[in-house]
C-alpha cells in the first residue's frame, strides 16, 4: 500500500511542477520569484498528499 501511494505522489508531484512551470512561463515571472513558487506549491502538495495518506490509512 505504501509503495503504490509512493509512486502516487511522485507522479502528483510531477505533474504540479510541470503546471507551475508552464505557469511561470505564461506570466513571464521574475527568475528571483519562481523558486519561492515552486517551494510554496510543493509544500502543499505535500501537505495535501500526507493528508490525504493518513486519512486512507485512518478509515
Amino acid at each position: 500500500m505504501i509503495f503504490v501511494f509512493i509512486v502516487f505522489s511522485v507522479f502528483v508531484l510531477f505533474i504540479f511542477n510541470s503546471l507551475t512551470y508552464r505557469l511561470c512561463l505564461q506570466t513571464d515571472m521574475a527568475k528571483e520569484k519562481q523558486p519561492n513558487v515552486f517551494r510554496t506549491i510543493n509544500i502543499l502538495i505535500t501537505i495535501l498528499l500526507i493528508s490525504s495518506y493518513v486519512e486512507v490509512i485512518y478509515t
